[in-house]
């Protein structure tokens, strides 16, 4: 159940609580929301998904300068996407600069987001560059909302069970080092 509300399987959450007879503890109409805003992202809209983001609940954003940076970024990298140069300067000069002032780590990823312009979609470019462009960029951000989303209804923001396989994982690796038994082949059972 963890698994399906964190990662947005709104239908299959609920199909699980009716049949495992769970209750939920996680309201099915946030599930949406949260794909809703995932899409957004995933599509480039980043002004619907800060607007859908304020909607569910303003504080976020607010409380989170980090999170807002880099909706802006992605926002900044939308404009370069789609050869809006004069839009991304005027952007980054308005919106980014100031926050760039105010944080060196914010200034660092500015100044490497800035760095597109110089490169101008090129082969060349260095990959820390040319990710930025990438459908994996668009995919981190879209994750960082969703776990601030979570984070503001006091849910988890990383599946249990992910962790649980990481400890699983380890402890075979320790008792393997003092005994001989039967491993878990994660692998095999997976495909």
């Amino acid at each position: 159940m963890d698994y399906l509300v964190i990662e947005g399987y709104k239908a299959a959450a609920e199909e699980f609580s009716q049949e495992a007879k769970l209750t939920p503890s996680v309201d099915f109409d946030s599930i949406e929301s949260r794909m809703e805003i995932r899409e957004a992202l995933q599509r480039g809209d980043v002004e619907d998904a800060i607007t859908k983001v304020n909607d569910l609940n303003p504080e976020i954003l607010d409380t989170n300068p980090a999170l807002y940076f880099h909706l802006q970024q992605q926002k900044l990298i939308e404009y370069i996407r789609h050869g809006k140069i004069s839009d991304a300067l005027q952007f980054a000069q308005e919106e980014l600069a100031p926050r760039g002032e105010e944080n060196s780590e914010f200034l660092s990823e500015l100044e490497r987001t800035m760095a597109l312009l110089a490169f101008e979609f090129s082969p060349s470019a260095p990959p820390a560059i040319s990710e930025l462009l990438s459908p994996a960029q668009r995919m981190k951000t879209a994750g960082e909302v969703n776990a601030a989303i979570l984070e503001s209804l006091s849910q988890g923001k990383e599946v249990k069970l992910v962790g649980l396989l990481k400890l699983l994982s380890w402890g075979e690796m320790m008792l393997e080092e003092k005994a001989d038994f039967p491993k878990v082949n994660l692998t095999s059972s997976c495909q």
